[in-house]
């Protein structure tokens, strides 16, 4: 029996990279996992690609398309996955959006948008999964993905940092509220993790002139992790499926740095 059977999770974000990979994960340890991506089809993908993991574990999986930022469509993934599995033990705001500009281009429009995704979603995720939690009378987890960016300000992701400072913030302000609901909030903190992400990133970077060639701002960003290289999502794992898991039951309101020790914090 794996750490998470009979817990039931909702992974955003889902569709790649570390969303994927923590949802791949609590799979392996008997969880019901919830692929959410606002690209409904490619997490229908993964969790059809994940159907035979499910069932060598015992568990169940399925897929929903989301807009974070729309509370409707957030309640309705709620409500179908309950429906399917039951209940809702674990939520992961994990979906989240970057898009590079110098610090004295950023635009309105480019704060909005990162801000609407990594902000205010993830705190439509907190409050509706709280409710379905709170409704169910079984306490539960909420767990959100900060950043290295949380920690330390960069000059050319200004919003997005902003953004994942505000993650933190929402972590503690939930902790407080919640706890009398059994309800805990915790989130971790990735730093440079090979992703599809991290891919557009680059190209990003070199567009608005931060970076010359491929793979140079990895490079540099990766330059003082104590560690000595990037990240893979299967560096995420262990901590994420421990968030998710009951081994984390005393815990909350806290942020878990993983990052190779690329902030000292």
């Amino acid at each position: 029996m794996g750490s998470m059977t009979g817990r039931s999770t909702i992974v955003t974000g889902a569709a790649q990279g570390i969303g994927r990979a923590i949802g791949e994960a609590l799979l392996d340890e008997g969880g019901d996992v919830c692929f959410a991506d606002l690209n409904g089809e490619k997490a229908a993908e993964v969790a059809a690609a994940n159907e035979k993991r499910a069932a060598d574990n015992g568990a169940k999986v399925m897929a929903a398309t989301v807009d974070v930022t729309q509370r409707d469509q957030v309640q309705a993934m709620i409500a179908k996955a309950v429906e399917v599995f039951g209940k809702l033990d674990v939520k992961f705001n994990n979906a989240g959006v970057n898009k590079p500009m110098n610090f004295l281009d950023v635009t309105e429009e480019n704060w909005e948008f990162i801000m609407r995704i990594n902000g205010l979603g993830v705190l439509i995720g907190m409050q509706e999964a709280a409710k379905q939690m709170i409704a169910q009378g079984t306490g539960g987890k909420i767990i959100n993905t900060a950043s290295i960016a949380s920690r330390s300000g960069y000059d050319n992701v200004v919003p997005y940092c902003a953004s994942k400072f505000a993650v933190v913030s929402l972590t503690q302000s939930g902790a407080r509220d919640l706890a009398k609901h059994d309800i805990t909030v915790t989130g971790f903190a990735p730093g440079v993790v090979h992703t599809e992400m991290w891919e557009t990133l680059d190209k990003d970077l070199m567009e608005i002139g931060a970076s010359e060639r491929p793979g140079q701002a990895m490079d540099e960003f990766s330059a003082n992790i104590l560690k000595g290289r990037v990240a893979t999502p299967a560096d995420i794992i262990g901590t994420t499926t421990f968030l998710a898991s009951p081994a984390s039951d005393y815990m909350t309101g806290q942020i878990v740095m993983i990052d190779g020790g690329m902030e000292l914090v």
